[in-house]
């Protein structure tokens, strides 16, 4: 569980990996960089435990990369959710005309309590259906109103704003990268042709 918030080697080195695995994907720039933009707009939704789907379905639709997709949703971690769920949630109020009854640093302590409640309460009422104990949907109702409803509409202009940075930046330094790599296997191919080369003169000259 504590890998989960920290994992082993630390944050830096997981971002490191991940900047590595995207840089090596064998895909045109723009493709990949398609997928980033899938997977970052993707952390700014309320879709939980979901957002690999959510990414590589936006992915496909963009004809975007789906591991590059998948790779970017990384954009949203245990340090980046709370301030990207608060920047969604006040977005969405905002468009949506509504009042939140919590301050910033109340919503902002209490975002992940919210969801997590809100799983437990769906679980137990689907429970319920099976069984004789009384399900109550009012609480959920209350979060889907309160919260989720206006993190999924607020999450959309930043969600894209941050794709788009990310969509942008990208595209030059991945195809800076596959160039400067395919340079340096002409150069390796080049070096490999000219060794076996001068072998071969060698075992002429000896013959």
């Amino acid at each position: 569980m504590l890998e989960f918030f920290w994992p082993r080697g630390g944050w830096r080195r997981a971002a490191l990996y991940v900047k590595h695995r995207l840089r090596r994907l064998p895909d045109p720039p723009h493709r990949i960089a398609r997928g980033i933009f899938a997977g970052v707009f993707t952390t700014f939704t309320p879709f939980y435990g979901l957002h690999f789907v959510v990414a590589a379905a936006i992915a496909a639709v963009m004809r975007g990369n789906i591991i590059a997709a998948l790779l970017a949703t990384f954009f949203g971690n245990p340090l980046t959710y709370v301030p990207i769920g608060v920047v969604s949630l006040k977005t969405g109020y905002f468009l949506l005309g509504l009042r939140p009854e919590a301050g910033a640093e109340e919503m902002h302590a209490s975002l992940g309590r919210m969801f997590v409640d809100a799983g437990a309460d769906l679980k137990n009422n689907l429970v319920a259906l099976f069984t004789d104990a009384d399900a109550d949907w009012s609480r959920l109702t209350v979060f889907y109103d309160e919260v989720f409803f206006p993190y999924m509409i607020g999450g959309l202009i930043p969600g894209i704003i941050a794709g788009l940075i990310c969509y942008y930046v990208s595209v030059p330094l991945i195809r800076a990268y596959q160039n400067r790599r395919r340079g340096a296997i002409k150069a390796k191919l080049a070096a490999l042709r000219k060794k076996t080369q001068l072998a071969a003169d060698e075992g002429k000259k000896g013959d």
